[in-house]
């Protein structure tokens, strides 16, 4: 069964940096696709990032791009999420999930098996 267990949130002030990773286990890591996600009090989970399960397919939502960077290293069944120029409307709860059927890549939620516990990102004005 797969696992995922993200770490790398925390309290940053407006305009710094966070990394997030998460590590998977329990299933080759290459076969799946990866995803960001975050929730932040009082609204719907929202899409951030996603990657292809070999790294060359990257798909971001607009209000990240520039600033998010999503990558992979299927040596260490991981994938990060680098964080830079943080806005406080970037505060939430940061989840990763897995999809073994779209591979490629995929935006939508419903597509994913398996999420992690979440991690919380606040960033302050």
């Amino acid at each position: 069964q797969e696992q995922l267990v993200e770490s790398g949130g925390g309290l940053v002030q407006a305009g710094g940096s966070l990394r997030l990773s998460c590590v998977f286990s329990g299933r080759t890591f290459s076969n799946y696709g990866m995803g960001w996600f975050r929730q932040a009090p009082g609204k719907e989970r929202e899409f951030v990032a996603a990657i292809s399960w070999g790294g060359v397919n990257k798909y971001y939502v607009d209000s990240v791009k520039g600033r998010f960077t999503i990558s992979r290293d299927n040596a260490q069944n991981t994938v990060f999420l680098q964080m830079n120029t943080l806005k406080p409307e970037d505060t939430a709860v940061y989840y990763c999930a897995a999809t073994s059927t779209s591979r490629g890549g995929t935006t939508s939620a419903f597509r994913y098996d398996c999420w992690g516990q979440g991690t919380q990102v606040t960033v302050s004005s």
